[in-house]
């Protein structure tokens, strides 16, 4: 008997040696596999700097795309920076190029294109990004009013369309009721426009029409609704020695129109930029036209229902209306950073293009979708319904296939130009000048920038 518990208790011991030693080899194996996992440093996400210069609501959206992206992958992290206006930003860019620290990506606006296209060596074209990058990218995806004002002249794509808005037309439904105007038509010529605002004012209005942006409304948005050149050489997408047409009889025409409604207010000139935009907020002026991107400002400040439509026309003039342009801006990606950091661009560039990101984008900003599959998937969820208005900057975009007067502009110092023209314009509207006098007074001073920047040019 005591053998026989003896030879029990050796036997319990022998299973339960049995049982420990494979748990604890199995915990070996796990504890040193745990140290080998823990010997591999974790591989951190490649950061990506993108400076840009969108503040306020529009700039919490932007930091929405770049939030969504970093957490859509864990390879790279997006950083946005906010530089300040696009003129402050594409200034310290190119500061930080010449010091070694700019960022891949840099918002630049449209009207900086020419000088972006010009800087060669500075920039790496997106066309040649996505396909060294291997990333899914077809040109035809994208609308070619929008891509077509960044592309070169064999249609490559230079830089990555994304903030595009173009002018529209808005107007006070309760002040058309009250002076006998259909409140559902807008005025589709600039006759008629010239009638219903001058109908305001007998009915008691400040003024009958006001718009944002002289040049890019007036003169370069103006001539691309009624295809005409603003520059010889295709608007100088053919080359740096274009010279300014502006000083056309069609345009003079347009402009000593408002020279003339301006006398009685049935056009009011309302400033640079944006600055007349407040006026139709107030119920001062009951048509107003203006950047497609800012209806959600308009909508949340105007105490009075709104009403949507097309710029004007003038009826007479042959092809009219053809298509708008866009303003806004444009990503360009930089030269002379990490080669894994343009993987990443590539990729969230890739991420962008996706219907769903861009219907959201449009949706949340006012600004155009870039491709058609965002604005069939905007509509398909009910959005334009629900908004009414909100499709017209794509209708009017989209209105015919982009010509060589409509496709965009591409001139040297266009930043400079643009503040001449404005220069002559009011000259005009104070009646100072003859609309003749004034932009020939214009393409006189913008040729010689052209010149200029023509002469400073490394592709002369």
């Amino acid at each position: 008997m005591p053998r026989l518990k003896q030879g029990s208790r050796l036997c319990r011991a022998a299973r339960g040696r049995a049982i420990v030693m494979p748990a604890l080899r199995i915990l070996r194996i796990a504890t040193a596999l745990a140290a080998l996992s823990w010997a591999v440093p974790v591989r951190a996400a490649t950061d990506i700097a993108w400076w840009h210069a969108m503040s306020g609501e529009l700039g919490r959206q932007l930091e929405k795309l770049a939030t969504d992206f970093n957490a859509s992958q864990s390879d790279y992290r997006i950083v946005p920076v906010y530089k300040g206006n696009y003129t402050e930003t594409v200034t310290a860019a190119i500061f930080a190029f010449r010091s070694r620290s700019q960022p891949a990506i840099v918002q630049v606006n449209e009207v900086a294109t020419a000088t972006m296209t010009a800087a060669k060596g500075a920039i790496y074209p997106v066309f040649n990004l996505m396909r060294d990058q291997g990333e899914p990218f077809s040109l035809a995806d994208y609308l070619p009013a929008v891509s077509g004002y960044y592309t070169d002249a064999a249609g490559n794509l230079l830089s990555f369309p994304f903030n595009s808005s173009t002018p529209i037309l808005y107007y006070n439904k309760t002040m058309f009721r009250d002076a006998g105007l259909d409140p559902e038509t807008p005025p589709k010529t600039w006759p008629a426009l010239g009638l219903a605002a001058k109908r305001l004012r007998d009915h008691g209005a400040s003024c009958g029409f006001t718009t944002s942006w002289p040049s890019w409304i007036h003169v370069e948005n103006f001539s691309a609704f009624h295809n005409l050149p603003v520059a010889s050489r295709a608007n100088g997408f053919a080359g740096l020695d274009a010279e300014l047409t502006i000083n056309n009889p069609t345009l003079v025409r347009h402009v000593a129109q408002l020279g003339e409604w301006q006398k009685t207010k049935v056009f009011d000139y309302g400033g640079r930029g944006q600055a007349a935009e407040p006026r139709f907020q107030r119920g001062e002026c009951g048509i107003f036209i203006g950047s497609s991107a800012t209806r959600a400002d308009i909508k949340a400040n105007s105490k009075f229902e709104i009403g949507y439509g097309m710029m004007p026309y003038w009826p007479d003039v042959k092809d009219a209306p053809q298509n708008s342009i866009i303003g806004g801006a444009t990503l360009w990606v930089l030269r002379d950073r990490p080669r894994e950091e343009y993987k990443g661009v590539a990729r969230f560039f890739a991420y962008l293009s996706q219907p769903g990101v861009q219907a959201a984008w449009h949706q949340n900003t006012g600004y155009l979708p870039i491709t058609r599959g965002a604005f069939e998937l905007t509509r398909s969820q009910g959005f334009y319904e629900r908004n009414p208005g909100s499709a017209i900057s794509f209708e009017e975009i989209t209105l015919h296939p982009p010509t060589e007067n409509s496709k965009g502009i591409r001139l040297g110092s266009f930043v400079l130009i643009r503040g001449a023209i404005e220069d002559e314009l009011e000259q005009a509207f104070a009646g100072h000048k003859s609309a003749q006098a004034a932009l020939d007074s214009a393409v006189e001073r913008g040729n010689k920038l052209l010149r200029q920047f023509e002469r400073a040019s490394p592709e002369r």
